[in-house]
């Protein structure tokens, strides 16, 4: 990978891996080579978000040679004749062929591409993954994707959309159903354009924006927003009567520089909002809520939470709260205590102690004594203590398709319910 050449949009690899050693070493953590633990961090969510293949090595259109990589590494396929390749993907299922050709289209032309996708479109292609590898992570994708209207499930991963400007105004995808971007260049317009023009999507999955994440949310058949890995976010929830999640996880160091803002207006169904981060702010009804730091250090001021007036969804809805990484700071322990003393229906606290900041069970008992002691507003709260199984001291990753799941009730109960039951948990008491 040469030096200069753009790992993100605008920066060079020189500078990214200076800026990722920067942000690793400030959290006390010493890796050998930080930008290949960036892009296989990219990587790994992208997979995470993408469907489970439709085919197999051990469907009918595969025989067991066909299933074995070749000895020498050489891949025979992309060197077939054009003629050929589309006469072989024209004979296969839709799906089949949506397959062959994202797990190709990193090596070939735009041209190619192109082609593949008018073929695909032709076919009445239903789930299209496209990732691009290797880099650069901003090729464009030609316009012919566009007319890929018949799809369901779409997922574009380290790719440049093309823009919507001028496309007909018949243009649009009536049947999708989940959109997923990871990692990928788009314009603020061209992301409302697929949102407008999808009247059936239920979730919008964006992983890993390179230029933040701004977003306008006017829909009547989103269910699920997610948003992982961005610089920054901007979401307004304008009107979506279905809206049941919405989640912004992993907010990027460089994003504490500027707030992050989630406004929400008509969203009467909205049951699941997380994560609340640092730099985070929340706007709802008359209700904003936003951290206040203390210049220059960059803490929290514990004094806030003391003079934060009545919550009406704190006191009288949260049932379930999880605060996750406690390292035992000040400003930490304050803010338990003010959930503690207010939530009056809590039926359970999850506190997830940083692996790294207690080296005791004892450690963690004696740090946790404000809050064990303090008046609690539920009587009946159960509060759960057990170490977190991240190895860097961060936010466990969130898997996008927990999410999505909405066979699953609560997603956060999944990420945790292993931990509690497998990780050595215990139940303190309170007052």
């Amino acid at each position: 990978m040469d030096e200069e050449h753009p790992f993100v949009l605008g920066v060079s690899v020189r500078n990214m891996e200076a800026n990722l050693q920067r942000s690793l070493q400030s959290n006390g953590v010493d890796v050998a080579d930080p930008l290949m633990m960036g892009a296989a961090m990219m990587l790994m969510f992208a997979d995470d978000a993408t469907p489970d293949p439709p085919v197999s090595p051990d469907a009918p259109l595969a025989s067991a040679v066909a299933a074995r990589a070749p000895a020498d590494g050489v891949d025979r396929i992309s060197r077939l004749p054009d003629v050929l390749l589309r006469n072989v993907v024209s004979r296969l299922p839709a799906k089949d062929a949506a397959r062959t050709a994202s797990s190709r289209a990193g090596s070939r032309p735009t041209t190619k591409i192109e082609r593949w996708l008018k073929l695909l479109a032709g076919k009445g292609v239903q789930e299209l993954v496209f990732i691009n590898r290797p880099w650069p992570i901003d090729h464009p994708l030609p316009r012919a994707l566009f007319g890929c209207t018949s799809v369901t499930r779409l997922h574009l991963g380290l790719c440049r959309v093309p823009s919507t400007v001028g496309l007909p105004r018949a243009t649009r995808f009536p049947h999708l159903q989940e959109l997923v971007l990871s990692t990928v260049v788009i314009e603020d317009r061209d992301l409302h354009f697929l949102i407008d023009w999808s009247p059936a999507l239920e979730v919008l999955t964006v992983i890993t924006s390179q230029a933040g994440t701004r977003v306008r949310l006017v829909s009547r058949s989103l269910r699920c927003v997610q948003v992982g890995m961005s610089t920054f976010v901007d979401i307004t929830v304008v009107d979506t009567p279905r809206l049941e999640r919405l989640f912004v996880s992993m907010l990027s160091p460089s994003a504490r520089d500027r707030c992050s803002r989630i406004k929400i207006g008509h969203a009467p169904n909205l049951l699941v909002l997380g994560y609340w981060q640092p730099g985070l702010e929340l706007e709802t009804g008359n209700t904003i809520l936003k951290s206040r730091n203390d210049a220059p250090s960059g803490k929290v001021d514990p004094k806030f939470w003391h003079e934060a007036g009545y919550i009406d969804c704190v006191q009288r809805h949260v049932k379930k709260f999880v605060f996750q990484e406690f390292r035992g700071k000040r400003s930490e322990l304050a803010f338990l205590k003010f959930i503690a003393e207010r939530a009056q229906v809590l039926e359970k606290m999850v506190v997830m102690v940083a692996s790294k900041c207690f080296s005791s069970a004892d450690g963690v008992n004696a740090k946790l004594k404000p809050l064990t002691s303090a008046i609690w507003a539920s009587k009946d709260c159960k509060l759960i203590v057990f170490k977190s199984s991240s190895s860097f001291g961060t936010s466990p990753p969130w898997a996008s398709q927990i999410a999505s799941n909405f066979s699953c009730r609560d997603p956060f109960d999944l990420l945790t319910f292993n931990a509690e039951f497998n990780s050595g948990a215990s139940v303190l008491q309170h007052s």
